[in-house]
């Protein structure tokens, strides 16, 4: 193992800067967990039940007849399944992940309801190494609906969508066109950080997709603005750039409604070129006469 006294300064921000691109945030956990202790448990979870084993000799015998003396400190050692459940739960196949994804998101009456289910849901790989469940805040009677992508890495800190700088030009962004964070609903497609900001995989999104879509059934929202190319991507169907499907707007069917969204660009895509931010102010302008048309938005 090289030391870390061993590296130059360089050296040393660029291991740094690997680790984070990677998905490496924390290099120790807040409390010690003993990993082989975790996998020796999930092994016994998963080895069939044995028969139960005949008395030791000398057992039963006498008044004591048909008793087993108990091993000593027997009633202090936890069950293997004990031990299990307080581990990560082995994966389930993404297929069957899929369908309890969208038996919990239908059975979900209330948007309170959902964010329990989604917290206790442990079908996504995602779940496992993300810190925070991101799920929708703000007033979900506005009919005013702002879609991100995927949490980055304040957002999963923070437990907040659009966090840090990024969230500081959002807040902007919206108090331009005379909104607030507390006056539309706001949330994300994914509600798990996916490791080094990579883009979520197929059968991640397929997972996911029961869970915003009930999010915008159980708010039916008048008026969607979705920011970034993957949400953009994951409601129109198309395979385009951001800059090929924004400032256009288009219709998403979600169960028994058809809602009108138009895409901008994400925040942090503004941050990365600033010139961009022309672009984004257009489509702000767009979706802010938009809901004043729909009596949503005040003159």
């Amino acid at each position: 193992m090289i030391s870390a006294n061993d590296l130059s300064p360089a050296e040393l921000a660029a291991l740094l800067h690997f680790h984070a691109d990677a998905g490496v945030e924390w290099l120790l956990e807040e409390e010690a967990v003993d990993r082989f202790a975790e996998f020796e448990a999930m092994k016994a979870a998963r080895r069939p039940p044995t028969q139960a084993q005949p008395s030791v000799a000398g057992e039963g015998t006498g008044s004591g007849q048909g008793r087993t003396t108990p091993r000593p400190n027997a009633a202090a050692r936890p069950a293997p399944a004990a031990i299990a459940a307080s581990g990560p739960q082995p994966a389930i196949p993404d297929g069957e992940a899929v369908q309890q994804a969208r038996f919990v998101a239908e059975t979900a009456r209330s948007l309170a309801e959902l964010k329990t289910a989604i917290e206790a849901f442990n079908g996504c790989n995602l779940k496992h190494s993300a810190r925070s469940t991101i799920f929708a805040s703000g007033d979900a009677d506005s009919g005013i609906m702002v879609i991100g992508s995927a949490p980055g890495a304040e957002d999963d800190r923070e437990g907040v969508p659009f966090s840090g700088k990024s969230g500081q030009l959002f807040d902007k962004m919206l108090a331009a066109i005379g909104l607030t964070r507390s006056s539309v609903l706001l949330t994300q497609v994914i509600p798990w950080r996916p490791p080094g900001n990579r883009p979520p995989s197929a059968a991640e999104m397929d997972i996911c997709r029961p869970f915003i879509e009930r999010q915008i059934a159980l708010a039916e929202p008048k008026a969607i603005l979705l920011l970034g190319n993957f949400s953009a991507r994951f409601f129109f169907g198309e395979n385009d750039t951001i800059h090929g499907l924004r400032g256009r707007w288009k219709e998403i069917a979600v169960a028994d409604c058809v809602i009108p969204a138009i895409a901008s660009l994400h925040p942090q895509d503004l941050l990365t070129a600033p010139v961009n931010k022309r672009l984004a102010w257009n489509d702000l302008l767009a979706f802010q006469a938009k809901l004043k048309s729909l009596s949503l938005l005040r003159n």
